[in-house]
């Protein structure tokens, strides 16, 4: 079975309408001899930026020599992003092999379990099978009832920004939200806190304290850029460094700050990790889709942010970097999301606005966000694909213009591939 067989395969039985719950994932991964139980991790949960710091870990602890798993989703192109051993995707055999054997036990099950718990089962075995000194795995819904879940007590538990989100499932306020990502802190384990608003520390500072679980929130006042443009940033932090990061945006530079806090609390349960390793980590670090500069003259930025906290992000960064100018938008968002208040939080910074229809259920027609924008007094554009819609805004900018793609981690894959980048 090839790689793309298994994920078609897993699509096809995608058993749906479950309960949430860890239950189907331990049965199965007890029918598979428990390979989550042979693994060291770093397991991180929030909002927004939990990605980008899982990257930035992973690349300093393969820096530092150990062999390095990471798990994260969704992916951008090519599933096999998803899980990766010292930067690399998981081969094709492997994932198909793997695949089908998973597959193989769940069928035998009463209980089915759901897509995302089959490949948290396949991330587990592939990792266990490469012997990977410890794994970076970011949660992929919540935290208390999400399929990763299911492993022992991580050397560092790691929670980045807490906004509103999944508010069906998780909740409809900041504590509630916060509750459920709390609930992967266990007794043994470290916590690293990004410093956020009082409503969500309180909850981490409560549960830290009944565990007795050591707790370290990011200082972000002893945080100093350095320098900042579209090749990266220096900064210093905790009066260390100076450290560089290829990924752009202020908010990049909080993740990273939660990324060396995480790298001190390994450093105190004993894992050898140098100054050094930290800064080549850093500086070697790579999370594709988020503030990346793709082309220049024009230059084309490419975000995959897709919720008000991460639109305001952008924001606050584009203003940054370009101020007093307008830009060209590349965007598509979905119609549950705050789509209207994400738009006019872009709409001073806006020139013209290229839409497009993501590929999803939940997709806004790009048709119906163009005729919306324009109603706004923007010029907007619609176009059939996110392909179609490169090439439009692409027709549309001078050489000093400025495009940012925007509104859905759906596009962000077909348009790095027509760029020719994966």
């Amino acid at each position: 079975m090839t790689g793309q067989q298994a994920i078609d395969l897993i699509h096809e039985r995608s058993w749906v309408g479950r309960k949430p719950g860890l239950e189907r994932t331990q049965a199965l991964l007890a029918r598979m001899g428990n390979p989550e139980r042979s693994l060291k991790y770093v397991h991180i949960t929030g909002t927004n930026g939990k990605g980008s710091t899982a990257a930035m870990v992973a690349s300093v602890l393969s820096a530092a020599g150990y062999r390095t798993g990471l798990f994260t989703s969704p992916h951008l192109y090519r599933f096999h992003e998803r899980m990766q051993v010292d930067g690399v995707p998981i081969p094709d055999e492997a994932l198909g092999r793997l695949t089908e054997q998973v597959l193989g036990l769940a069928e035998g099950m009463e209980d089915h379990p759901t897509e995302f718990e089959l490949m948290t089962a396949v991330g587990m075995a592939y990792f266990a099978e490469c012997k990977c000194d410890i794994v970076v795995l970011e949660v992929g819904l919540g935290g208390r009832l999400d399929s990763t879940n299911v492993i022992p007590a991580p050397e560092v538990a790691a929670i980045t920004n807490i906004g509103l989100e999944h508010t069906k499932e998780l909740g409809n306020t900041i504590t509630e939200i916060a509750r459920e990502k709390a609930g992967i802190l266990k007794l043994g384990c470290s916590c690293v806190l990004y410093h956020q608003g009082e409503e969500a520390e309180q909850v981490f500072e409560r549960t830290c304290a009944e565990m007795d679980i050591p707790l370290v929130k990011t200082a972000s006042d002893t945080l100093k850029v350095l320098s900042s443009d579209l090749e990266g940033q220096s900064f210093s932090y905790r009066n260390s460094g100076p450290y560089r990061i290829s990924l752009i945006g202020k908010y990049q530079l909080y993740n990273a700050a939660v990324a060396i806090d995480i790298i001190t609390a390994l450093r105190s349960r004993g894992w050898t990790i140098s100054e050094e390793d930290l800064l080549r980590g850093l500086k070697e670090s790579r999370w594709p889709g988020r503030m990346e500069l793709v082309r220049r003259a024009p230059d084309f930025l490419v975000d995959g942010g897709h919720n008000p906290q991460c639109v305001d992000a952008l924001m606050d960064a584009l203003e940054e970097l370009f101020p007093h100018k307008k830009l060209l938008f590349l965007t598509g968002v979905l119609a549950d999301k705050d789509w209207q208040g994400m738009m006019r939080r872009a709409m001073p910074l806006a020139k013209a606005f290229v839409t497009v229809t993501p590929d999803s259920p939940r997709a806004l027609e790009g048709e119906e966000l163009a005729g919306w924008l324009r109603e706004q007094g923007f010029e907007a554009t619609s176009c059939a694909t996110a392909e179609e819609g490169v090439d439009r805004v692409l027709s549309m900018a001078g050489p000093d213009d400025m495009i940012c793609s925007w509104g859905s981690l759906y596009a962000v894959g077909l348009i790095r591939h027509h760029l020719g980048l994966c």
